[in-house]
């Protein structure tokens, strides 16, 4: 054998430690177009796309002792697309799966000549019907002879706003760099509060169906929202020391806390 065609081996053995040799090294990284000539489909080439980016991102951790992810990233075309189109793929699937084998009942038509017994719009829409029954927070103004300033569906509909502002500042106000919730317990604990109202305001939507007396009900449903972001702080809070010397050394090493 000759030097020349042991150095030719040597190349061609070259891959990611495990020498499949489904991942070239990346002076031999065939361009897109020649990619898109192979036929070996998309699982392949999703393949290719992972372990070509584990590899990159394990050379920037082992070359540099500080990579900033803000700036130093991987391109759109063609690393983010492969993901997302396998991500894609396989939730599409779930989707099509999931109509074929549970297709939706069909329940009698809509007699518009009767009301249901108890209306609800669509589940996603939950929070937003329960806002309109905050009647009993409604409060009656004595300098108005015990009437109220508003009525009860002008108040729901000023909850509504209201709530609906608070979610749309919050991003204005948390300007932290913090990447995980244990970084920011407060903030943490804030957004589980938020997303605990969001569940107990849709239960207490559908308070007709509910087996609870209703003013239990209502109690709860500002009970629960403290107590959770309550939790949440606290645990958080815990694991604070222990996730920034020992869990995350690796990702404190590259991005120094501030």
């Amino acid at each position: 054998m000759t030097d020349e065609q042991s150095e030719t081996d040597d190349k061609n053995a070259q891959t990611d430690g495990g020498g499949t040799g489904i991942v070239p090294p990346d002076d031999e990284t065939p361009t897109w177009s020649e990619r898109k000539q192979r036929t070996e489909g998309l699982s392949r080439l999703t393949y290719e796309y992972f372990e070509r980016a584990r590899r990159e991102d394990q050379d920037l951790r082992q070359e540099s002792s500080y990579v900033e992810r803000d700036v130093l990233a991987f391109p759109v075309w063609p690393h983010e697309m492969i993901r997302n189109l396998s991500l894609t793929s396989f939730f599409v699937g779930m989707i099509i799966f999931l109509s074929a084998t549970l297709p939706p009942h069909l329940g009698a038509p809509a007699d518009p000549n009767s009301t249901p017994a108890v209306i609800l719009p669509d589940w996603y829409l939950y929070w937003s019907f329960g806002l309109l029954k905050l009647g009993p927070l409604n409060p009656e103004l004595a300098i108005f002879g015990g009437e109220k300033l508003l009525s009860d569906r002008a108040y729901g509909v000023v909850a509504n706003i209201v709530v609906v502002g608070i979610v749309a500042i919050v991003p204005f106000l948390n300007k932290g760099s913090a990447r995980r919730p244990v970084e920011q317990p407060f903030w943490a604990a804030v957004g589980m509060m938020g997303f605990a109202f969001a569940w107990t305001i849709s239960i207490y939507s559908a308070k007709n169906l509910v087996p609870i007396a209703p003013h239990l009900l209502f109690d709860l449903t500002f009970l629960v929202p403290p107590l959770v972001g309550t939790i949440t702080y606290a645990v958080l809070k815990a694991m604070r020391e222990g996730y920034m010397f020992d869990l995350n050394r690796r990702y404190y090493r590259l991005r120094p806390p501030k």
